[in-house]
């Protein structure tokens, strides 16, 4: 549970960071960033795989860059799914899916959720 809501922090924190980066990324209030940043979890967890899966022939014939249309897209349904979360247009939300991937990515590495410390052990 812990690391549930560790994750959801990192992720309302890149959130909010991609609102202050990308122009055309705006998030109202802490409420709308607190029920996006959960909304974009859910849509990454469950709607992006099978985006994921169905695309893969196009992805492969462009070399991965498809994904990141992938991932704007799927940015941009968690936006159209919470009042207060708004993306004005496709370039800004495949912008903002890099930013808040990077930003999450960043702090998941400063915080490590769920994780120990790495321990090695000398023979």
């Amino acid at each position: 549970m812990t690391s549930f809501v560790l994750h959801w922090a990192v992720l309302a924190l890149a959130l909010w960071l991609t609102s202050q980066v990308v122009p055309g990324v705006t998030v109202a209030g802490w409420g709308a960033l607190a029920i996006g940043s959960a909304v974009l979890g859910v849509v990454n967890a469950v709607i992006r795989p099978v985006m994921t899966f169905m695309t893969l022939p196009l992805t492969i014939l462009t070399l991965g860059l498809f994904y990141l249309v992938v991932n704007g897209a799927a940015f941009g349904l968690a936006a159209a799914l919470v009042p207060g979360f708004d993306v004005a247009s496709f370039v800004a939300a495949v912008l903002g899916a890099l930013v808040t991937g990077l930003a999450a990515w960043v702090a998941g590495a400063v915080v490590k959720p769920g994780g120990s410390p790495a321990v090695t052990r000398r023979g």
